[in-house]
C-alpha cells in the first residue's frame, strides 16, 4: 500500500480576496485560478498545482466560517531561492518578518506577513 504525504491540501483564509490574490500573484509570479465550491459557501483561488508532484496543493479562501491571522498553522511555499520572492513581499503590500536565514542542511527560510495578516514561510535549498 502506498502512503500519502501528511498534507494533501491547504486553505489560506483571507478577508479581501482580490487584495490577497494580487499579493500572492505578485510575490510568486504565478496566476491563481478560480476554483468552484460545491457548497456555495466560499470563494476560492487556487495556486498552480500538479497532483503528480511532491507536496500539497491549496487555495486562498474567503469563507464566513474562518478568518486569517497569526498564531496557528504556518505554511511554507517551496521556491528556488527564497531571496527572490522575499524581495517582492513589501512591494506587494506585505511585510518581511525575518529575512532569509539558514536552517542548516534543510536550506533557507524567509518568514513573511501577507496583506491579510497571515504569516507564511518561503523555503528554498539555495
Amino acid at each position: 500500500m502506498q502512503t500519502t504525504n501528511a498534507i494533501g491540501w491547504f486553505d489560506l483564509y483571507v478577508d479581501d480576496l482580490d487584495r490577497a490574490v494580487t499579493f500572492y500573484e505578485t510575490v510568486f509570479q504565478q496566476t491563481l485560478e478560480p476554483i468552484g465550491d460545491p457548497t456555495g459557501e466560499t470563494i476560492m483561488r487556487g495556486f498552480p498545482a500538479s497532483m503528480q508532484a511532491y507536496g500539497a496543493a491549496g487555495a486562498l479562501v474567503k469563507a464566513p466560517h474562518a478568518r486569517p491571522g497569526v498564531g496557528g498553522t504556518l505554511l511554507y511555499f517551496s521556491v528556488q531561492d527564497c531571496a527572490v520572492e522575499q524581495a517582492r513581499v513589501t512591494t506587494a503590500g506585505g511585510t518581511v518578518v525575518r529575512p532569509k536565514f539558514s536552517i542548516g542542511e534543510f536550506g533557507w527560510v524567509t518568514l513573511c506577513m501577507d496583506t491579510e495578516g497571515n504569516m507564511f514561510g518561503i523555503n528554498s535549498r539555495e
